[in-house]
């Protein structure tokens, strides 16, 4: 053997230099969601300012051209040199395929997608953006994908921006791992009980979860209750973990059951229609605990809290008397509508947890100065928590039922009765009470109220199709979404412009259609007894989801004609009505 063939290897050359560069994910959690072609797929959506947020979050960027060089395209080519992204999957050696996707200036054009595949064993692997064939429509970034060929991945994933020359990188925090048993972090849980209200209906909850009783235990809210940023969505959400540590707590092995309603993107003015549907199971269900989130989903509701209060007051008043709380969620800046809506869990003296009064105060400060959780440990993205996230707005509740449970038995007030009783006749609202009667009305729901709502006639027109592109929820405790409002009627392309009618006694109406981002929707006008209401624009949002808008608000119950039809120019297009919110 000669002395050549027994020499070990080579010594490595000196490490390149690695251009300076900031986070925009740093170990976030990431999960392949099932997809209707077997693959499994997460979504991180960056475009309306979401990749500004996330450089703040996760990359400490306060430098704000360096901010403004990321609302488009052309400032970020300007910036990023090349992008950094590494997975590390949990038992998995399938590859995973990052993708960063521009959106266009016009939908329906084009846009550039960067890929690039590779195994998902926590190495870093860079793409050079000079290698990129741009596309000149190309506006801004429009979503991060990691594709799975196979549902069900579990892993953790960092993509870093490498900058060029004449750009400089803050330091890139590196943070602790947050003590969940710390008396700090008590601490911070405790600041979130706002109001404890008056606790006979909570009291009653606990006695029968200890009794052994089966208890069913609902949410209602938008994306956070939905279980955006928890992974995996369905199992890591605040209501699922909650409904988890409520059973090991308080409920006997296998007694709780877990009712969770959360729709992405959406206010309490949907909340309220879709309540009896998606709470009650259309009455199949009666939880005894009802949690309402909407403080971060409401600031477009064009009543200024009346829904929220309205179905409030519809939770409250069901006969088998569950516990209403409200909780109120946070976004990234420090921001929800707990000033607007907590005057309806005063006047109804109900228990409050505000996640804003828990976790925003600490956020400034350092650890070594009392910070609990910092930011980009608490949000997934700018409106989203985390895991850790939804991990304090479960203890949050779970505090709110160790400090009634330690308590014991509630009086009576001026509102509640010893068994919990209240009479919300003789309340007057804080904010508004229009819609505590409204009822869904679609295709399958019209038979059933028909005769209640004195409907003399429904004419289909050309809005005779169902559109099963609609949105799609995970809901309770399952990962398979189910489409939200599929009995629609939908007018589809070039199907001509009959109007649909509707002949229906009222007092109050609102429209639920469908939003779209796909320049093949187009605007319908709505009607009510031959005047024009409201010019209804799937486009105006940009992505598929419901929307209910009020079309007739008024104190007296009249017969009324509704008409639907495209907007002239708009007869070619697509249009969804996906149901009706009437109240009598």
């Amino acid at each position: 053997m000669s002395i050549a063939e027994v020499r070990g290897p080579k010594a490595p050359r000196d490490p390149k230099k690695k251009d300076p560069f900031f986070y925009v994910m740093h170990g976030k959690g990431i999960y392949g969601s099932p997809q209707p072609d077997g693959r499994g797929i997460q979504f991180i959506y960056s475009n309306d300012g979401r990749i500004i947020d996330a450089a703040r979050l996760s990359g400490n960027i306060t430098d704000e051209d360096m901010l403004n060089k990321l609302r488009s395209t052309a400032g970020f080519r300007e910036m990023v040199k090349s992008i950094g992204v590494s997975v590390s999957a949990k038992m998995s050696t399938d590859p995973v395929r990052f993708v960063m996707q521009m959106y266009p200036k016009n939908p329906g054009e084009p846009a550039t997608e960067i890929c690039k595949e590779f195994v998902p064993d926590g190495m870093e692997n860079t793409i050079d953006l000079d290698t990129v064939d741009w596309i000149d429509t190309d506006n801004e970034i429009g979503q991060m994908r990691f594709e799975f060929p196979k549902t069900g991945v579990q892993a953790l994933a960092d993509v870093r921006f490498y900058l060029n020359e004449g750009f400089t990188a803050p330091p890139q925090p590196m943070e602790l791992m947050v003590d969940t048993k710390s008396d700090a972090y008590k601490a911070m849980i405790a600041n979130s009980l706002m109001q404890e209200g008056n606790t006979i209906r909570l009291n009653n909850l606990l006695k029968k979860a200890a009794a052994g009783e089966k208890v069913t235990v609902g949410f209602i809210g938008g994306s956070i209750t939905q279980g955006a940023g928890a992974i995996p969505i369905h199992e890591m959400c605040y209501p699922r973990i909650f409904a988890d540590d409520f059973e090991k707590k308080f409920a006997k092995p296998g007694m709780v059951e877990l009712v969770k309603a959360g729709v992405g993107g959406t206010p309490s003015e949907l909340g309220m229609i879709r309540f009896e549907r998606d709470v009650l199971k259309s009455g199949d269900k009666k939880p005894k605990l009802i949690v309402i989130e909407f403080a971060v989903n409401d600031e477009g509701d064009e009543t200024k809290g009346v829904c929220y209060e309205s179905l409030v007051r519809k939770a409250l008043a069901l006969p088998w008397k569950p516990a209403v709380v409200l909780i109120f969620a946070v976004f990234s800046h420090d921001w929800n509508l707990q000033e607007r809506l907590s005057p309806v869990g005063r006047r109804y003296n109900l228990p409050m947890v505000s996640i804003l009064d828990a976790v925003s105060p600490q956020f400034p400060k350092m650890p070594d100065e009392g910070r609990v959780i910092s930011k980009n440990q608490f949000f997934y993205d700018q409106y989203h928590p985390s895991n850790m996230g939804h991990r304090v707005m479960c203890d949050s509740l779970i505090n709110l039922l160790e400090v009634v449970s330690k308590k014991g038995e509630a009086a009576a007030d001026d509102l509640y009765k010893e068994d919990g009783s209240i009479d919300l006749d003789k309340i007057e609202p804080a904010l508004g009470k229009d819609f505590e009667k409204v009822e869904l009305i679609d295709k399958k729901e019209f038979e059933r109220l028909k005769d209640k709502y004195e409907i003399t006639n429904l004419e289909e027109g050309s809005f005779n199709k169902e559109d099963s592109d609609i949105q799609r929820v995970e809901m309770d405790s399952e990962i398979k979404p189910v489409p939200e409002f599929p009995y629609n009627w939908s007018h589809e392309e070039n199907a001509g412009n009959e109007p649909f009618k509707l002949g229906l006694s009222c007092s109050k109406l609102l429209l639920v259609f469908k939003d779209s981002g796909l320049p093949n929707h187009g605007t319908a006008e709505v009607f009510i007894d031959g005047e024009k209401v409201k010019d209804a624009n799937p486009l105006e949002v940009g992505w598929t989801h419901c929307n209910p808008v009020i079309v007739l608000n008024e104190e007296e119950t009249k017969h009324h004609d509704v008409e639907i039809r495209m907007a002239d120019g708009m007869e070619d297009k697509k249009f969804t009505i996906l149901g009706f919110g009437v109240v009598k």
